[in-house]
């Protein structure tokens, strides 16, 4: 027989596995689920088990405490505005990097990966520095009886800061792949540059929207350094979730850090298990119409 006849003899499903560089099904579904277990479903067992494991009573009793309460409605409330403020001009921040040419643009690109690299820490000190009543901001703001540094609008200016790159990064790729010839078939059929961006740009461009939304999103909740400087930290008006953690762990109160803890991540949960749903729905219904 042929040697170059065989492989086209071979069944696909053969072919297939005679192509695989990686391991199969089994072995890699294996070890992709001892990793998972490893770094992210065995701790976080543990803080529900640790949570439980002193009854139904001590964790709502610890979960809802009047200044956890007011804790969880700033964190949450601060993160889904943050966020979506950032929808908004990270959207118009990808799209003149990626649409126009202007000087420094290089820089400005540059300048949005700032908060990946720079420590918490050292943004908490610096947004403090800024917008304090005698720092640069603070000082012209202060005129205007608008006070950002201790309060809660420092503490949405700095989730502001370190969400806006996820928003940036997830759309500019989709923007750069986008063929500019749509946009002007659609001019040429009559459209208005809003029915062009709700029609042609928005549908494909919302799928990487919300996935920049929940990365914003999930790391607005659980943001610390940046925040803890600037907030105030004052019970019942600017106190952070995370910063009720870490005292009640400095109070050696393991339970009531759990009890808060296990609340966040069931919270967080299903917020990114709904924008992810609709996520998959959009690219499901974004599919179905390019078929059409």
């Amino acid at each position: 027989m042929n040697s170059s006849a065989l492989p086209s003899s071979l069944p696909k499903r053969a072919k297939r596995r005679a192509r695989r560089v990686l391991p199969g099904f089994g072995p890699t579904m294996g070890f992709t689920l001892f990793y998972l277990s490893l770094i992210v479903l065995i701790p976080l067992s543990a803080v529900f088990l640790k949570s439980a494991g002193h009854g139904f009573d001590a964790f709502w009793a610890a979960a809802t405490a009047p200044r956890v309460v007011a804790s969880y409605k700033l964190s949450f409330g601060l993160s889904l505005l943050a966020a979506s403020i950032n929808l908004v001009f990270g959207l118009i921040l990808a799209w003149s990097l990626v649409r126009y040419e202007f000087f420094g643009k290089k820089i400005v690109d540059a300048l949005i990966d700032l908060p990946f690299a720079l420590p918490t820490a050292v943004a908490g000190i610096a947004l403090t520095a800024l917008y304090a009543g005698n720092g640069w901001l603070g000082q012209l703001l202060a005129p205007w009886g608008i006070k950002v540094a201790f309060t809660p609008l420092g503490i949405l200016v700095a989730l502001i800061f370190i969400g806006l790159p996820f928003i940036v990064r997830t759309v500019q790729p989709v923007l750069e792949d986008m063929e500019t010839e749509l946009e002007e078939a659609a001019a040429s059929l009559g459209a208005h540059r809003w029915q062009t961006f709700r029609l042609v740009i928005l549908p494909t461009l919302l799928p990487a929207l919300l996935t920049g939304f929940a990365l914003a999103f999930a790391r607005a909740v659980g943001e610390y350094g940046s925040v803890i400087f600037i907030a105030g930290n004052l019970p019942m008006v600017s106190e952070i979730t995370p910063l009720m953690i870490i005292s009640k762990l400095e109070q050696y109160d393991y339970v009531g850090a759990t009890a808060i803890a296990a609340v966040m991540l069931v919270f967080s949960f299903t917020l990114l298990l709904l924008i992810n749903g609709l996520q998959a729905w959009s690219s499901r219904r974004n599919g179905q119409e390019g078929r059409k």
